[in-house]
């Protein structure tokens, strides 16, 4: 599911080694997987499902080219070049193309590393493969997001400039100053150390990044920069990136043409000094929600169009209001009010112009053709509109060791746009994360928070990993997420919600002793904080009475001292106190503390909130420093 922002993707293998590599991405839906006819027999034999090519390699690549968001062959990195080299455009259209070896060792990103996605293809693929990437990008070597792609998770949209130059500043560590006056500054704050930012008024900038609503900031001539940098008499490299914080309010007369409304936006960012790129969406009045100009021009242009009631609008305190406008349709202001709403602002960036089909004094340059009448008014949001739908992926981590992690969960923690969690959690998966990637540590007390918080940048268009050690549905982040989201009128869909279990706190620790789950068991926590220790007391007597393997989670605290006491004395009321018992600290971790011991001596044992507790039912015996429950197929005897 994870590959499907890459979909489709066109596997190639020429061998039936490489078709068996590639066959473990078909999982996925959105890849298929090509091999030569020739090659039928081979792959049936092998039970691969795959597609059949006749003719040249080279023309089918050139027949898929178009219509494929990434090639992943399995084939020497010289012919995969050769193939493509004729079809290749520009990085900026051109498919993720990556390479993997046939040995399934190393994942090489080859073409259209950033725009095109091909690094985060390879990480990803190189974790279902359990394959080394290779990218040789010079910013990912240092830790730093592309200049390229540093607006991509916040939806922003790339303006004019030397992308080229500047990206070349970067790598070089030179200084390069950013101008940022719109959108997130999210990014700023999880750069590496050294990185060659520079948020002041630098004296020597060797280069310049500029984030804002507003075209060039500085003079032009056919698109190039002309600030010069005072080392050089070289024109200094810059280039701009636009947030999409500007809503654009539309009033227009029905049947109004989809050209007018295009032309008059046009001429109104023009004066104005405002990129269309930094457009949100359009907003209007609700009964306009089916104008067919309006429609029409929102759907070539992949933007949202917000529509209002006229009691909405009507609340909204205008510049410009109009009794003619509240006598049609009931609200003094249709383009201002619509656009101060859409953007949860109270000032405008631009009052209504007004555009007719007639020749006016501020339509002059409207062709005769265009139909009807426009408003148009400008209000800029304090956040930009992404134009995704967010999602969050409740990730279990495991033990807290990589191996013991899922590909799958690895993959949602490796292309996430934020990942968030309890700072011990995040640092035992720090090789996982990215440049770039939005990294957020909340203390072990405010899961509440980071939940809510989780759900924020997901409402607002990111995907957003939620870490929990374990299992994230056994004790952990899972619940709570669903829980608020519940809470809060969730549609069951939106933000999309993807679940990856992990091996839970009781399975990690009983793989370290033997098999003390092989028959029915069950877990406890003993914290209080979410519980009454009147129910956690009541299940404890349960679980003694009915002779169940019994786990026990975070079993002692600082301040909680007692319960591990009163459950021991619980169990003790029906258990021998020479049942076995396993006090395992860390699974799996460096500091692993593993100790066999019996009930009656359990409290002799160091035990902290990093320990589970396992106690066998009366049937569990240990055998050369092995705990085992016996599941019934030799009988309990013994």
């Amino acid at each position: 599911m994870l590959l499907a922002e890459f979909s489709p993707i066109a596997l190639i293998a020429t061998t039936p080694t490489g078709a068996k590599i590639l066959q473990v991405l078909c999982q996925n839906q959105a890849a298929t997987l090509w091999v030569a006819e020739s090659l039928r027999k081979n792959t049936v034999e092998e039970n691969i499902h795959a597609s059949f090519y006749t003719g040249y390699l080279k023309n089918h690549i050139a027949n898929l080219w178009q219509t494929h968001c990434a090639f992943v062959f399995c084939l020497a990195t010289g012919a995969v070049v050769r193939l493509i080299a004729p079809l290749l455009q520009h990085k900026s259209t051109d498919p993720a193309v990556v390479v993997v070896d046939e040995t399934g060792r190393f994942v090489i990103s080859l073409c259209s590393g950033h725009q095109g996605g091909a690094d985060q293809l390879a990480r990803l693929i190189a974790l279902q493969l359990n394959a080394t990437p290779i990218l040789t990008g010079a910013s990912t070597g240092l830790g730093l997001p592309a200049v390229d792609m540093l607006g991509v998770p916040f939806g922003w949209r790339r303006g004019e400039g030397d992308w080229t130059g500047v990206s070349a500043a970067v790598v070089r560590g030179e200084i390069v100053q950013v101008f940022q006056e719109a959108g997130s500054t999210l990014w700023q704050n999880y750069l590496p150390p050294k990185h060659p930012f520079d948020f002041g008024e630098s004296a020597t900038p060797q280069a310049k990044i500029w984030i804002t609503f507003k075209l060039s900031h500085s003079q032009t001539r056919h698109g190039a920069s002309l600030h010069i940098s005072p080392s050089s008499t070289l024109p200094l490299p810059e280039v701009h990136w636009h947030p999409r914080v500007l809503w654009v309010g539309v009033g227009c007369e029905r049947g109004t043409s989809r050209d007018l409304i295009a032309a008059a936006i046009q001429q109104v960012f023009a004066a104005n000094n405002l990129a269309e790129s930094a457009i949100a969406g359009i907003a209007t009045i609700d009964i306009k929600a089916d104008e067919v100009g309006l429609m029409e021009l929102c759907q070539e242009r992949h933007w949202p169009l917000k529509t209002f009631s006229s009691e909405i609008l009507r609340t909204v305190s205008v510049p410009n209001p109009s009794q003619v406008v509240e006598q049609e349709v009931g609200t003094p202001s249709v383009g201002e009010a619509a656009a101060l709403c859409a953007a949860k602002s109270k000032t405008l960036l631009v009052p209504k112009q007004i555009f007719k089909s007639k020749t006016s004094a501020n339509n002059e340059n409207l062709s005769p053709s265009f139909t009807g009448a426009v408003t148009v008014a400008v209000a800029q949001a304090e956040k930009e509109y992404i134009g995704r739908t967010g999602k969050i992926l409740l990730v279990g981590t495991g033990p807290g060791h990589l191996e013991q992690m899922t590909p799958a969960a690895q993959m949602a923690v490796s292309s996430a746009d934020a990942v968030i969690g309890y700072s011990l959690y995040i640092d035992l998966i720090s090789p996982l994360l990215q440049p770039g990637q939005i990294v957020e540590s909340l203390p072990i007390t405010q899961e509440r928070q980071r939940a809510q918080r989780a759900i924020e940048l997901a409402n607002w268009g990111l995907s957003v990993a939620v870490i929990s050690s374990g299992d994230c549905g056994i004790y952990g982040m899972g619940g709570l997420v669903l829980e608020e989201l519940q809470s809060l009128g969730w549609d069951g869909k939106t933000p999309s919600i993807q679940i990856f279990p992990g091996i839970s706190a009781l399975q990690a620790a009983a793989s370290r002793v033997g098999t003390p789950l092989m028959h029915d068991f069950c877990a406890i926590s003993l914290s209080d904080l979410l519980t009454p220790w009147e129910v956690i007391e009541k299940r404890l007597e349960a679980a003694a009475a009915a002779d169940f393997v019994t786990a026990l989670y975070n079993p002692r605290s600082q301040t909680r001292t007692q319960q591990l006491i009163i459950a021991r004395d619980i169990f003790l009321k029906y258990r021998q106190p020479s049942t076995p018992v396993a006090v395992v600290r860390s699974a799996y971790r460096q500091d692993e503390q593993i100790t066999l011991t019996t009930l009656d001596k359990l409290l002799d044992t160091t035990v902290d909130m990093l320990t589970t507790v396992l106690i066998g039912n009366s049937h569990t015996r240990t055998y050369a420093n092995w705990m085992i429950t016996p599941r019934g197929y030799l009988g309990f005897s013994g």
